[in-house]
């Protein structure tokens, strides 16, 4: 199991930027691949972005272009880069981790899960 700690959440207007951090602990690193995932109010989880340990990443259609993702193996840390934000991305960020080397958008393929930061875009 490994411990996640997400952090860099709050209050942002439309079209500002925000970079959440999730900070890994508790087994090898490089042996997960690192995902986030987004929650709204009423919504179902949603894949965002999720990179492996040799930087190979996949971003969800609804934040391409507009977020990026990447991770320092050194310091146990993934990153999400959050820019041009919208209204809609407006959510509870989750970071999640799995092992191996492949990317999985389905939240039901990730064991283990932070407690989430909070994400509010005002327009």
């Amino acid at each position: 199991q490994v411990q996640l700690v997400e952090s860099g959440g709050g209050l942002v207007q439309a079209e500002g930027s925000l970079r959440l951090s999730c900070a890994a602990s508790g087994r090898r690193f490089t042996d997960y691949v690192i995902a986030w995932f987004r929650q709204a109010p009423g919504k179902e989880r949603e894949f965002v972005a999720g990179i492996n340990l040799s930087g190979t990443h996949t971003l969800g259609n609804s934040v391409k272009g507009r977020f990026t993702i990447a991770r320092d193996n050194a310091k146990n840390t993934v990153f999400l880069q959050m820019n041009g934000l919208k209204p809609e991305d407006t959510a509870v960020y989750y970071c999640a981790a799995r092992r191996g080397t492949a990317v999985g958008i389905l939240s039901s393929s990730y064991n283990d899960w932070g407690q989430g930061t909070l994400v509010t875009v005002s327009s």
